[in-house]
């Protein structure tokens, strides 16, 4: 059962105790004393990500090493508790949440980069560095670290490996797998592994690939490998005004017919640009339908010609305005509101939902119609801010977490939205994980069979579950305790 926001719940793994005091003690003589909570408010601030879902952990223990990592994780395994690593807790989809209860390892002393090599664009860093830190650490030198979650000023990597996390500037060169090489992994029995490393190709299983991604379930990671990347020459961001939100969608299908891969390719409606605006001032036009924020870069004299294309596109669409920023101040402005978009959405609501499903991007426009539909249906409003080019849409459905009922209608539009994005091709998530969120919705995308194939995957590692446990797999038959229309629950 779901330990949903306000039900708690503490479960252990199979038969474990309560972690009482000389539990605690334990812990503290294996870590340090001022590197374990136990106390309940203390707990509180761990029970939640950035998700609706909660439930408090037993403990949380800050490793400074990965030898502590190896005593906790050997700890908990005798002691028969649940294990989850956590980073920086702003994942979307519960896969922090400790709904098994348990010692959650939180990593935030473990920020350390570790190596900067700078001629082979490698750099080795611990878990709990935060994803921006690494791109500034090395900006002076001309580099960057290419994925940028919205939440990269506070997100980390580790968290980011976990999830294989994206952000707008993916849609060109990839999410987070395809710029990690290599990882040092502790699993539940404290044995420590390391797959991958700086080469770009290792021979033998792509267990780097394998474990990121996993959402924590596999292995807990200690240090990763990951490729740091060239600034670009030139960079050029264009805002697109639109009138009608379908004169949009189809904008971004014909910038990208037209063989342009813009490095980001966003769409916001109406509804969140007047959020955003108030929030930040940015210059976005509240009376409009839509907008698209398109950046091109690489040598100066292509995004010119890129630029003027993308402006042609936008006005065969009808956009009422191209405008193209003029100074670094209006880009970076621009792009505020666009990453603080999510966080805007408190100016016109108590609490909001996000969704994070996939669809061809030909199919935009008749997706936020269906949409508005399911808005309209359960009476709920619905903005949409999401990653048009690779068509990661992001609904976000507003509402009152102290209305029950209106929770209730808000956990079913969602499903409904996530069913249809498969329905038509698409997939319940790209880049904010399964976690508990969707784990009852996986049988919308796979079989019974590929189910049973990637569990028995998981026992290989994780033959007791001890590690981030009901994550990713369903927890009871078909989709669960949220029903979705017939309609769109057959795989296509």
């Amino acid at each position: 059962m779901r330990a949903r926001r306000g039900q708690s719940q503490l479960h252990k793994v199979e038969s474990g105790d309560d972690l009482d005091s000389r539990r605690v003690s334990e812990l503290k003589n294996i870590i340090g004393s001022q590197a374990v909570l136990h106390a309940p408010e203390d707990l509180m601030l761990y029970e939640y990500d950035g998700s609706v879902d909660r439930a408090l952990p037993d403990a949380v223990v800050f490793p400074s090493t990965t030898e502590e990592v190896v005593s906790t994780v050997c700890w908990a395994r005798e002691k028969n508790f649940a294990i989850l690593a956590r980073g920086a807790g702003t994942g979307l989809s519960g896969g922090s949440v400790p709904v098994n209860g348990g010692v959650v390892i939180g990593f935030s002393r473990m920020k350390k980069i570790v190596e900067i090599d700078l001629a082979n664009q490698r750099a080795v860093v611990q878990p709990g560095v935060v994803n921006l830190d690494l791109s500034l650490a090395v900006a002076k030198s001309g580099y960057y670290y290419v994925p940028d979650p919205s939440s990269q000023k506070a997100c980390t990597i580790g968290g980011n490996v976990a999830e294989n996390s994206g952000g707008p500037h993916t849609l060109a060169y990839g999410v987070t797998t395809n710029h990690v090489l290599g990882l040092e992994v502790v699993l539940p029995d404290g044995e420590v592994i390391h797959t991958g490393g700086k080469p770009l190709d290792c021979p033998g299983y792509d267990l780097t690939g394998l474990i990121v991604g996993s959402e924590g379930t596999l292995g807990i990671v200690t240090q990763a490998i990951v490729k740091l990347t060239r600034l670009p020459e030139a960079v050029q961001t264009i805002l697109a005004i639109f009138n009608s939100v379908d004169d949009a969608a189809d904008t971004v299908a014909e910038i990208t017919a037209r063989a342009i891969t813009p490095a980001a390719l966003e769409m916001m409606d109406q509804l969140a640009l007047q959020a955003v605006e108030a929030a930040t001032h940015a210059g976005y036009p509240c009376d409009a339908a839509a907008v698209l924020l398109i950046e091109v870069e690489g040598l100066r004299e292509a995004i010119e010609v890129q630029t003027e294309e993308i402006r042609d596109a936008c006005k065969h669409h009808a956009a009422r305005e191209v405008r193209v920023a003029q100074s670094e101040v209006e880009r970076q402005l621009l792009w505020a509101g666009r990453k603080n978009a999510f966080g805007a959405m408190g100016r016109i609501a108590k609490s909001f939902y996000v969704q994070d499903g996939v669809i061809p991007r030909t199919r935009i426009s008749e997706t936020l119609r269906f949409i508005g539909q399911v808005g309209e249906k359960y009476d709920l409003r619905i903005a949409n801010v999401f990653h048009a080019g690779d068509g990661n849409l992001h609904p976000l459905i507003l509402f009152d977490i102290r209305d029950h009922e209106q929770y209730r209608r808000v956990l079913q539009a969602g499903a409904e939205i996530l069913a249809y994005c498969v329905s038509i091709g698409g997939s319940i998530t790209g880049e904010h994980g399964v976690g508990m969120e969707k784990s009852d919705l996986m049988p919308l995308l796979f079989t019974e069979n590929d189910l049973t194939i990637m569990g028995k995957l998981k026992s290989v590692f994780n033959r007791d579950g001890r590690l981030n446990p009901s994550k990713i797999f369903p927890t009871s038959k078909g989709c669960g305790e949220i029903q979705v229309g017939k309609q769109w629950a057959a795989r296509t």
